[in-house]
């Protein structure tokens, strides 16, 4: 299956089937939370919603469809690709 391009996971369509290929070094310490819960590089996600005026990412991922809210500041440290088979 082949991936398209890169971009951070704050700016990831909704309702789109991707997956995370790393995170974002830019000099600031990455949240711990991020990793904690399951959001490692391999791992498939859908964004479900976002709240609105740029609020709180609504994010499901992995086999168990494990469902979390990301602040955009958190959700912005993730780089993701979204999936060649969802481009359609």
């Amino acid at each position: 299956m082949q991936k398209l391009n890169n971009t951070q996971l704050c700016c990831f369509p909704k309702r789109t089937r991707g997956t995370i290929v790393g995170y974002k070094n830019d000099g600031l310490k990455m949240p711990g939370k991020v990793m904690e819960i399951g959001l490692l590089p391999d791992t498939k996600f859908t964004i479900l919603h976002q709240a609105p005026f740029r609020g709180p990412l609504y994010v499901e991922y992995g086999e168990e469809r494990t469902r979390v809210a990301l602040r955009e500041e958190e959700a912005a440290f993730i780089t993701v690709v979204k999936d060649a088979d969802e481009s359609k």
